[in-house]
Parts: C-alpha cells; structure tokens; sequence
C-alpha cells in the first residue's frame, strides 16, 4: 500500500491537519517553513488567503500547480 493524503484541513495559523489512509493523523506547522523561505514560489503562501488554497491531489498535499508540495513521508512524521 502507497502512503497517500485522504483529507486536509486548514487549522489556524498555517497549519494542517492531515489524514493518512494507514489512519495516522498529524497537524503540521507551515509558518517556520515559511518565515525561512526566500524563493518567491514559496513566500507568496505567506499570505494566509493564498496559503489555505491547499488542496489533496493524487494523495499528496499540493499548493497551486505543484508550486509547493512535500514528500508524504515528512508529512507523516510532521518533519518539513
């Protein structure tokens, strides 16, 4: 079985809570990823309007057309 998103929600303050289909859950924290971010690809989520655009693609948690996206397995351990 591939490890793969099956639900995303925002929580406040750039956050996510996800759920996994092995039915592990854990809530991510964008804003220290973000506060270091230089590339423009990235900083523009710093907008929290922009940053809730998030959406579930294939399993995999996606912002924009695969402008921000990370690997499933450090979602997982909440490690970005």
């Amino acid at each position: 079985m591939y490890l793969r998103i099956k639900e995303a929600r925002y929580v406040p303050r750039y956050k996510v809570s996800l759920k996994f289909n092995d039915g592990k859950r854990r809530v991510v924290n964008f804003a220290p990823f973000l506060k270091r971010a230089t590339n423009p690809m990235f900083t523009q989520y710093r907008s929290l309007k922009k940053f809730k655009t998030f959406h579930v693609e294939s399993g995999d948690l996606m912002w924009g057309d695969f402008e921000m996206i990370f690997p499933i397995d450090d979602l997982r351990r909440g490690k970005i």
